[in-house]
């Protein structure tokens, strides 16, 4: 069966026409293009961090109007998050990646023109179709075989080590030599190449050509449509999907709220200038990539996933404690090692355990619909920790990381994962 599969996959790639004037790549190419195209996406993204919250510092948002800001972006990645995903099931990985880079350059250019608070909204409109990384996924997902998926997606958190180690010294280098217009238009150029890496190496599809998959596409105009709702919450019938996506939205909520807010906390509270921000995310890029490319790997083939997931909880609701008593940045440097694997190991399980559950078919759209339920949570957090923020500060931040994570601990060791849990050999 697995050799059915693995025949598969190279026939589609071998079938896929790529770009006129180039060579078919092989998978190794592809994947290796792929991590390519994630670390400059995370680049440009974290330009993209260095320059909006000065931005609408100067157009006069105090941190309640942030938040609104950010819970737009949140609703509109999880209004796209799924139809993309099912576009990318649909039309192949090539048209899904290129429309979220053209989106890309979109949102630097308006972000470069805007100058007033309806603007600063406006600009935030192309986000709708900007998944990049759902889209990645879906390519890794379908090229990798299960027992080797979860080490396939941790590397993508050695790609967003670099893009945001990048990212975050050049966007504040840019924003305080040259200002927030300079910076929003070298996103949009490095949006560009990334763009023609898309159409150069990336395949039209890298779907495996199944007789179930060739059935699928006979079924007619159904299956075809990106919006048809049913095609896309139908996953969440498969056996242990919704309780991995509860646990995925209860769990990461404390951690997301710090995150969306973190650009506030570092002007307030730790009282950052724009290129010492960059500094501070550069080193949690550094964190990132260690723990990604010397321990996820080693700890995902050793242990089972319900394990490590039970794990990755325990150790954020740890992470959550010392947040709340954090007082200045080196405190918060010294609990950065220990945030990142948690935040990494989780993400890795629980998308290894969700892609393992449902056919390659449908990868893309499972992607998506992980991408939106973190924009549910991107949704939400920027007005809880706007609320927080204002009324109760920082250290209440980590306190509900801390209970939320322990209650979900406590519940899970108690009733285990049996039902999740998938041994590696």
């Amino acid at each position: 069966m697995e050799q059915t599969l693995g025949d598969a996959k190279k026939e589609t790639l071998e079938n896929s026409a790529p770009p006129k004037g180039s060579n078919p790549p092989n998978r190794a190419q592809i994947i290796n293009v792929t991590y390519i195209i994630v670390a400059l996406d995370i680049t440009w993204m974290f330009v993209q961090f260095a320059v909006t919250p000065y931005l609408a510092k100067k157009l006069d948002f105090d941190t309640l109007w942030f938040g609104y800001l950010q819970t737009t972006v949140g609703v509109i990645q999880l209004l796209g998050g799924p139809i993309c995903g099912r576009f990318g099931d649909v039309f192949g990985a090539r048209a899904a990646l290129s429309l979220s880079c053209v989106a890309s350059i979109v949102f630097f250019l308006l972000l470069a023109v805007a100058d007033t608070p309806a603007m600063l909204f406006v600009h935030k409109l192309p986000v709708f179709f900007m998944h990049v990384l759902p889209g990645s996924q879906m390519v890794l997902a379908d090229l990798t075989e299960p027992e080797n998926r979860a080490n396939a997606l941790s590397k993508i958190g050695i790609c967003f080590g670099v893009g945001m180690i990048a990212g975050s010294t050049i966007g504040g280098n840019l924003n305080t030599m040259f200002g927030e217009t300079i910076t929003a238009y070298v996103g949009a150029f490095g949006c560009s190449f990334t763009l023609l890496l898309v159409l150069m190496f990336i395949p039209k599809s890298t779907k495996p050509q199944s007789p179930s998959t060739s059935i699928n596409r006979e079924n007619g105009q159904r299956n075809k449509s990106i919006f048809s709702l049913a095609e896309i919450t139908r996953l969440l019938k498969f056996p242990g999907i919704t309780r991995i996506f509860l646990i995925k939205i209860i769990s990461g909520l404390p951690s997301v709220i710090f995150q969306v807010m973190f650009s506030i906390i570092g002007m307030n509270f730790f009282k950052l200038e724009p290129a010492q921000s960059g500094y501070l995310m550069a080193f949690f890029g550094i964190a990132q990539m260690v723990i990604q490319g010397f321990v996820i790997g080693r700890v995902t083939s050793r242990y089972s996933d319900g394990s490590l997931l039970l794990f990755s909880i325990g150790v954020c609701a740890s992470v959550g404690l010392a947040q709340a008593a954090m007082q200045n940045v080196f405190h918060f440097c010294l609990i950065v090692f220990p945030m990142v694997f948690s935040l990494c190991l989780f993400n890795v399980i629980t998308d290894s355990m969700l892609t393992n559950s449902v056919p390659a078919s449908d990868t893309g759209t499972l992607m998506g619909l992980c991408a939106s339920s973190q924009s549910l949570l991107r949704t939400i957090a920027p007005t809880i920790g706007g609320f927080l923020y204002e009324n109760y500060g920082v250290p209440y931040f980590g306190m509900i990381q801390c209970a939320v994570n322990s209650v979900l601990f406590v519940y899970l060791f108690k009733y285990g994962l049996k039902k999740q849990e998938t041994k590696r050999e």
